[in-house]
């Protein structure tokens, strides 16, 4: 399993908006995505702005190339993109190791 981590910054006062917007996108769009597991997003607290979104997905090459290369991915980004204030910093991780 690997986890994708997504920072996205979002232009100040669409929060209420952005949210409405990532939450239909997820449920909608990247349920669909072959190999998501789960995914959850928290939105900062000092930062507002700020939104940190975590996909599990099965394989680096289902989020790499299956979605992003896929017609899934043009969907996503017509309901989120319009938010950003930047392009999201998106960066993937292997377990190291958890707690029970």
């Amino acid at each position: 399993m690997i986890l994708e981590v997504a920072e996205i910054r979002i232009r100040p006062g669409t929060q209420a908006a952005f949210e409405e917007a990532i939450l239909r996108g997820l449920r909608s769009v990247l349920g669909q995505a072959k190999g998501v597991e789960s995914w959850s997003v928290r939105k900062g607290l000092e930062s507002p702005e700020r939104y940190i979104l975590q996909v599990v997905w099965a394989t680096l090459e289902d989020h790499t190339v299956g979605f992003r290369e896929g017609p899934l991915f043009a969907q996503w980004r017509a309901i989120v993109g319009p938010f950003f204030a930047q392009p999201p910093l998106v960066e993937h991780f292997d377990l190291l190791g958890e707690s029970a």
